[in-house]
């Protein structure tokens, strides 16, 4: 993917596939999102996860994506990609478009503290809709946890449509949304 640029208040951002050079910071990123989830009282990436081995599995596969703002400053990350989820096989309810088909997936979704609340988590999945939209992929479908109210209300701000439950690999429990993306 190129670089893409967006503005979120004003400021310009850009998002671009993560390299290895970037592996500290967005390591930094998700740390701080999981003390910002603990202190919510958040039982999401507690357990370890996600953690640098991942991360550098996704940036292996070109799936880890990074935001910078306009002083070239690291403010979030995602892992985004069309590869086939297997945790999304089975759900306890029902995807709005056939697992059998291509879809985007999005995980590990992080944000600088200080940068919360200022849309970055809406233009980086507009960004993610437009890159499937771009390849007639018609369904965008992420996961979270139950007490994960802040993604929930921005997954419903954005008309995902709740689809049931999964279970990660490691057992846990997850809501399950869908985005059906127009072409």
């Amino acid at each position: 993917m190129r670089i893409r640029g967006f503005f979120i208040q004003h400021e310009i951002m850009k998002i671009q596939l993560a390299t290895f050079e970037n592996l500290p910071q967005i390591i930094e990123i998700i740390e701080e999102a999981k003390i910002h989830l603990a202190s919510l009282h958040i039982d999401q990436w507690q357990n370890g996860y996600p953690n640098a081995e991942q991360i550098e599995k996704d940036i292996k596969n070109n799936e880890s994506y990074v935001v910078l703002n306009a002083d070239n400053q690291m403010v979030a990350t995602a892992m985004f990609t069309t590869n086939k989820e297997s945790t999304y096989n089975e759900i306890e309810g029902d995807w709005e478009i056939s697992v059998n088909k291509t879809y985007g997936v999005v995980h590990r979704m992080a944000i600088k503290k200080k940068f919360l609340q200022r849309g970055l988590a809406t233009a980086i999945l507009e960004e993610f809709h437009k890159q499937l939209k771009h390849r007639n992929i018609q369904s965008l479908k992420i996961d979270t946890h139950e007490d994960n109210l802040g993604m929930q209300a921005l997954l419903k701000k954005l008309d995902y449509k709740y689809c049931g439950i999964i279970h990660t690999d490691y057992g846990a429990k997850r809501l399950a949304y869908e985005k059906v993306i127009l072409i």
